[in-house]
């Protein structure tokens, strides 16, 4: 069986919002990534490399031991939050695109009664 090169699947990695602020952004619009990886390569593996290069959304995208996401960013695959149709731990596939969408918190709800 032929190996696929690394350099011959690539994944896009888009970086929205807040977020942004990370990859050298100001923290509006997106910024768009390729990202290059091996056939077997998952969405952890990819992301781990990606942020390894990005100090910044490293820490602001892993728990502070590294071993799962944080709370304050989304991770979407295709369009899908992770959970749907993708794990940490799917293979990706050619020109899956993966999105790093910033969580906004706060606000209040008002319940208004009759």
């Amino acid at each position: 069986m032929a190996q696929i090169a690394r350099d011959s699947l690539t994944a896009q990695i888009e970086v929205t919002t807040w977020v942004t602020k990370h990859v050298g952004g100001d923290g509006s619009g997106s910024k768009l990534f390729t990202e290059p990886f091996a056939l077997g390569e998952t969405v952890r593996q990819v992301l781990r490399r990606f942020t390894a290069r990005h100090p910044e959304l490293d820490a602001a995208l892993w728990s502070p031991d590294h071993a799962e996401l944080g709370e304050h960013i989304e991770v979407i695959v295709n369009d899908a939050v992770l959970g749907v149709t993708h794990e940490l731990d799917s293979p990706l596939k050619d020109g899956d695109r993966i999105t790093l969408l910033g969580q906004f918190m706060g606000g209040s709800c008002l319940i208004m009664s009759r």
